[in-house]
């Protein structure tokens, strides 16, 4: 076995029984702001800089803890409940095909779904622009849309049947912040890039080019977030 196959050199998120993330594999972490429109709309992403991390370190999951993004045991104070809610069966079974497109298949598991926003502006969202795929320029833009989405729940394909192509992302964790009407507030945790990712039990979730992680506290598909941040905003 290589040195790089040594189980602490993977590249692994685990899950800790009503505690935090453990991060092994020296993946980099990052800090990333929203781009939003004048109108408040997600454009994009921005990253504002590398957050220097031990190896082997622990994100905070409670949402609590004074020194985040890392764990500080808070989570034992507070008695939190970190009990693992969200499916690990394969995105596939679970995806619905938006009606109508031509020249692309664009997908949607709700199960992933955040509302973060990027699938819908002012004018247009997902669902309409799917009915005029067959205008490149509209393709184009729904391209751009469902590769922006964090957790992955929007996925495209160029054929029925056929793979849905991922942007090439980097392996790293991204310590998120969204802009809201009311100013930045503390986003999920951005995991990029197929890292592996396992329940306290060992059980692995799907490997996945994007996912997103609660690290609020109050999702109900932990360790997934489901968007239950914005009900409890930590305010940047």
């Amino acid at each position: 076995m290589s040195q790089t196959d040594e189980p602490e050199n993977r590249k692994q998120i685990e899950v800790c029984s009503d505690g935090p993330y453990m991060i092994t594999g020296d993946i980099p972490l990052v800090s990333k702001t929203q781009v939003v429109s004048e109108y408040g709309e997600p454009l994009t992403w921005k990253k504002d800089g590398d957050i220097q991390a031990e190896p082997g370190y622990f994100l905070c999951r409670c949402g609590h803890s004074s020194c985040k993004p890392f764990c500080d045991a808070t989570h034992l104070k507070l008695g939190f409940d970190g009990t693992e809610t969200a499916l690990t069966s394969p995105t596939t079974a679970r995806q619905e095909t938006y009606p109508g497109s031509t020249n692309i298949v664009i997908k949607i598991d709700m199960d992933l779904c955040t509302e973060a926003g990027f699938c819908a502006n002012r004018v247009t969202s997902i669902a309409e622009m799917a009915t005029r795929t067959d205008d490149t320029q509209v393709r184009a833009q729904a391209i751009a849309m469902v590769e922006r989405c964090p957790s992955g729940a929007l996925t495209y394909a160029l054929k029925e049947g056929e793979p849905d192509i991922e942007t090439d992302l980097p392996q790293q964790i991204a310590v998120t912040t969204e802009i809201t009407s009311d100013g930045p507030i503390q986003g999920p945790l951005w995991v990029t890039g197929n890292i592996p990712i396992l329940r306290s039990d060992g059980q692995p979730f799907e490997t996945r080019n994007r996912v997103t992680l609660c690290n609020c506290g109050h999702s109900h598909a932990k360790p997934l977030c489901d968007g239950s941040h914005r009900a409890y905003p930590t305010r940047k």
